[in-house]
């Protein structure tokens, strides 16, 4: 059964560091995109960074209100995608999805999402 699980979040202080992980099983990862997203109460979904597969040589995008802070990176030989997070703010605080595309209405896979809360 293909899936992607993911692990890592929880609760940061303001400027603190997160890491969030997305392990995939049942398929090779690297022939997608890996995008992260994440969802705060209240808001609309919104796209965070992508990363692309091996063939577009894993570019990446960001969000303005992520660029500088957060790092997104993948280990093809681990299956998995990773999303460092640095100097978090209390507007971070939300539940972070990764997919298997950059965006989410082509996205065939989904993470089970995970709780991010950074307070200040």
């Amino acid at each position: 059964q293909p899936r992607l699980v993911q692990s890592g979040g929880g609760l940061a202080q303001v400027g603190g560091s997160l890491r969030l992980s997305c392990a995939a099983s049942g398929f090779k990862l690297d022939h997608y995109p890996i995008g992260w997203f994440r969802q705060a109460p209240g808001k609309q979904r919104e796209a965070v960074s992508c990363i692309g597969n091996s063939d577009s040589g894993g570019d990446t995008w960001y969000a303005d209100s992520v660029k500088g802070r957060f790092t997104i990176s993948r280990d093809n030989d681990l299956n998995t995608g990773y999303l460092q997070m640095n100097s978090l703010k209390p507007e971070d605080t939300a539940v972070y999805y990764c997919a298997t595309d950059c965006m989410a209405v082509a996205a065939t896979g989904w993470g089970q999402g995970t709780q991010v809360t950074v307070s200040s």
